[in-house]
């Protein structure tokens, strides 16, 4: 009878084991994570750092829409009464299973040479026992942050689906400080605002910056990484990693309630997403830290991608590099050969009967005067834009004719510029602007790499401005984000590392795929020649945008005023703070910007820029506050040689510097470019100083950046 009794009551206690929350702590208590569901069967999960809430009671879900799919769950939408279309209500947690991982991988390239991915994780298993249908939530758990996603095992009642809606939340404890863009479907190129959550309203059109193209989200919607800072001093950032076959996550904010909710770009017909079960959802990613350093520090998105997938990466390099490019954001040139448009025929007969305009800048004589000058000062490689026919009617207001990527202009003679290239030790960059025609950059994109293979190219700059053809796409939908891989994949099979522009914001695939060497998608230094960029933005772009991948930002401007271009927009920095940009701004592809003659005028504060590193085997995050202010060492990999950096916003910075990342004992001849005291981002950019001294670990540096400006620092050994 006792024995009877015995198994009752552990069978009882069995089948209660889920009705409270299921639980899971990171690896060092630090964050703790709670999942259950409510009265109407809806999962809901908290999220707590140190036991205190940041996540308040979250609900999670998705509407579906009736699947025009064969073999879809429409079977069974008759016999549920709909109910097959509501993926949010009436679910019961029927397992839990937890487990830890700890592991320390080397990135191909990166800003340390070593990254550590420590968690623990919580997979819980939710079932609509009405329907049959089955849905396993799974948390990863870091000391600095959380990732979740949904995962949908292969299922007869969950086939194929569409989504309408996904639906989750991210309730905030406050009315917490923000910085933030506004929602879009196909670009992030704002300047970002500053302002309390109850705010964002008010602030909407003019964080807008006039572009109309936000008609579905509401005067709330924001685009993700989002910074938070609470008033207790936690800084929260949320974002999303691995985003594959799955569309763009925006978060659209309830004000009266201070919850955020998720909100998926559509795609031509309005719908969210379209799954074949086993599928997933990116993660969706909330980080939280203590200090604004430990934000930069953060490798969350990354250590939630996969590993990477490509066999050998032994010619995925590195790259500093030159362009012409420059001179055409300025209007100094163009990239079109002839101010006349071709016949609807697009080929190179066309153009020799149409007049050149005398400002295309892609032709041999100012290519090779661009080359003779990278290669005199070490750079790998040189960009070449408007180097293809096409570009008369490049953005596409007719869409008579687009790029086939292989067919010079008349005055690129493309065998002869690459054998100069050779000669000096350098490669040319290839361009693929595709005018978001995208189906037919596909239909020429193996030609087009093989042409690169001919040549020597081993890395392309591609861009996606305009409105997405033949479909009406999104630039941040589904079907686009499925290109943008597709582009990696193919340029990785011909060893060709990829840069691409207007694409949509990194999550961390780099990680999987390192031939992913750049992205832009964000405001870069081109629009400080549409009228320019306040300061203090290069001081959020790494809690924001960078979170997800390095960015082709472009710096290394030191001539600010642009009328030498015909140009009114002045460059709203100084010669300091564009140095300091190679350090605060991790990429693996760095570019100096301007022209040739502009840096043959300051060739003393031109070496730091030839002597700065692209690759990493250390980075020591030293002071920050977002928009406001960022001081980043890195050790450049395998040497013992730094290099520091320092920016300010709209405000001057003063920073004290202890040097203890230094190896003990080592003297290091420290050279120091920084803004000089009477410097002015408006109305004297180009004061800069230049000093020399000897240094140790035991020493401090006291260093000043003015408004808008910033300093940089080479620290290397002394040969005993």
């Amino acid at each position: 009878m006792k024995k009877v009794f015995f198994v009752a009551l552990m069978a009882a206690m069995c089948a209660t084991t889920w009705a409270a929350p299921a639980k899971v702590s990171s690896p060092g208590n630090v964050i703790s994570v709670d999942l259950d569901v409510d009265a109407q069967g809806i999962p809901t999960y908290q999220v707590f750092h140190k036991g205190k809430a940041v996540v308040k009671p979250s609900k999670m879900g998705f509407d579906l829409a009736k699947a025009p799919l064969p073999g879809s769950f429409d079977n069974i939408l008759d016999k549920s009464k709909g109910a097959a279309l509501d993926l949010r209500t009436g679910f019961e947690i029927k397992d839990v299973k937890h487990s830890s991982f700890n592991e320390t991988w080397k990135p191909v390239w990166g800003e340390e040479s070593e990254i550590v991915n420590n968690y623990n994780e919580m997979a819980v298993t939710l079932v609509q026992p009405k329907i049959q249908r089955t849905v396993v939530v799974k948390f990863r758990v870091y000391d600095d942050g959380v990732g979740f996603r949904y995962e949908f095992p292969q299922q007869p009642t969950l086939n194929y689906f569409v989504i309408k809606e996904e639906r989750t939340q991210f309730a905030m404890t406050g009315d917490h400080i923000a910085w933030w863009i506004a929602g879009d479907y196909d670009t992030q190129e704002y300047e970002y605002t500053r302002c309390r959550l109850s705010e964002i309203s008010k602030r909407f059109d003019d964080a807008l910056c006039g572009n109309a193209s936000q008609e579905q989200f509401s005067k709330t919607g924001v685009q993700t990484a989002l910074q938070l800072k609470t008033d207790d001093g936690l800084y929260i950032n949320l974002h999303e990693a691995a985003l594959v076959d799955y569309s763009c996550m925006s978060l659209n904010l309830d004000e009266k309630n201070l919850v955020f909710e998720s909100w998926l770009t559509p795609d031509a017909q309005g719908m969210k997403g379209y799954m074949q079960t086993p599928c997933n959802t990116p993660w969706r990613t909330i980080m939280v830290t203590e200090s604004a350093n430990d934000v930069l520090a953060s490798r969350l998105i990354l250590n939630l991608n996969e590993p990477c997938k490509l066999e050998d990466t032994s010619w995925i390099k590195p790259v500093k590099y030159m362009g012409v490019w420059w001179e055409m954001i300025t209007g100094k040139g163009s990239w079109n050969y002839s101010d006349e448009l071709p016949s609807v025929k697009l080929d190179l007969n066309d153009f020799s009967k149409l007049k050149p305009n005398g400002k295309h800048s892609a032709n041999n004589d100012n290519v090779k005067r661009y080359l003779d000058f990278a290669s005199k000062h070490g750079f790998q490689q040189l960009l070449i834009e408007g180097w293809n026919i096409g570009w008369e009617d490049w953005a596409g207001n007719s869409k008579d004719y687009v790029f086939d990527f292989v067919t010079p202009y008349p005055d690129f003679d493309i065998d002869m510029l690459n054998k100069y290239a050779h000669d000096r030790g350098m490669r040319l960059m290839m361009h693929h602007e595709t005018s978001s025609s995208v189906r037919n950059y596909e239909r020429h994109m193996e030609k087009a790499y093989q042409l690169m293979n001919k040549y020597g190219y081993n890395s392309v700059k591609s861009g996606y401005v305009g409105d997405i053809l033949p479909r009406g796409e999104h630039h941040y939908g589904q079907w686009m984000n499925n290109h943008y891989l597709y582009a990696i994949t193919e340029a990785a099979k011909h060893h060709i590392m990829v840069n691409a522009h207007e694409a949509v914001r990194p999550t961390g695939l780099c990680r999987t795929y390192p031939n992913l060497i750049g992205n832009e998608s964000a405001r870069g230094t081109e629009y400080q020649a549409f009228g320019g960029t306040k300061p203090g933005h290069t001081a959020i772009l790494p809690f924001t945008r960078l979170q997800g991948g390095p960015m082709d930002y472009t710096p290394g401007i030191f001539e600010m005023d642009l009328t030498y271009a015909g140009n009114k927009s002045k460059v709203l920095s100084t010669i300091g703070g564009q140095l300091a940009l190679y350090v605060t701004f991790y990429s693996p592809l760095q570019m100096a910007a301007d022209l040739p003659e502009n840096y043959e005028k300051h060739l003393d504060a031109f070496q730091f820029i030839k002597d700065v590193a692209v690759d990493w085997d250390k980075s020591v995050y030293l002071e920050s506050e977002p928009m406001e202010y960022i001081t980043i060492a890195r050790k450049a990999k395998g040497t013992n040689d730094w290099f520091m950096g320092g920016i300010a916003g709209m405000k001057p910075h003063d920073s004290k510097v202890k040097l203890g990342f230094l190896d003990p004992g080592v003297k290091y001849e420290a050279i120091i470019y920084a803004d000089a005291k009477d410097a002015d981002y408006k109305t004297n950019p180009q004061a800069y100083t230049i000093t020399k001294r000897t240094v140790t670990a035991k020493d401090e540096l006291k260093l000043h950046a003015v408004a808008g400006g910033g300093w940089a620092i080479s620290l290397k050994p002394i040969a005993k």
